[in-house]
């Protein structure tokens, strides 16, 4: 596993551990056990993981998902920790790093952030920077259905469109607070928004961020 990806890999399971299986999370409906439950299926079963994208597959994504919530929670942080396995996608490098770096990132803010006491993490800028490439490449999808024009900024001016259209949003922040909106975590993103008001309005509402 490269760097980033392992190292947030194991920064999610310490977190659920530490959190309980019984703790609330930024995904909608879902607790600790259910978010640990997704990334293991995700990884692990990629005959059922299609169905996070395609909703043909959607009902045996959810009896494969309740299959797996129900095992031991202390077996699925283990998984979670112990990484891909050899028939995995995910166990390639390369794919492991493009596809799961954001993918822990999101879910161990997710986790952080639904609690109460939650406190700003402080990436490095290194890691700011490879989450800031793999947000140019995928601003256009995670933007492609919302409601208003789309315009990610960093602080120093750099920015990727996410959606063409009008009126236009801006949104500035840190390439970490940035992702965490474009994957459609509007509320928890410490970002600031500029554009006319009833399209903030809309745009913070939206459930069209995201995959």
């Amino acid at each position: 596993m490269s760097t980033f990806a392992k190292r947030e890999r194991l920064l999610l399971a310490d977190l659920l551990e530490a959190e309980g299986p019984d703790a609330p999370t930024l995904c909608e409906g879902w607790r600790a056990r259910d978010l640990a439950a997704h990334v293991v299926v995700r990884e692990r079963r990629p005959d059922a993981a299609g169905g996070i994208l395609i909703k043909q597959l959607a009902p045996r994504l959810e009896r494969v998902m309740a299959e797996f919530s129900a095992k031991p929670y202390e077996e699925l942080i283990q998984l979670i920790r112990t990484g891909p396995p050899r028939f995995s996608p995910f166990a390639l490098k390369q794919l492991d790093e493009m596809s799961n770096t954001i993918e822990y990132y999101v879910h161990t803010e997710d986790v952080r952030r639904a609690q109460p006491d939650w406190t700003p993490r402080e990436l490095d800028p290194v890691f700011q920077d490879a989450l800031w490439s793999r947000l140019e490449r995928s601003a256009r999808l995670m933007g492609r259905g919302v409601p208003t024009g789309l315009v990610l900024r960093r602080p120093d001016g750099q920015t990727a469109v996410a959606h063409r259209g009008t009126p236009v949003v801006t949104v500035t922040g840190t390439p970490s607070e940035l992702l965490l909106f474009a994957y459609g975590r509007q509320s928890a993103a410490k970002v600031e928004l500029e554009g006319e008001e009833d399209a903030i309005t809309k745009l913070s509402a939206t459930k069209q961020l995201g995959i």
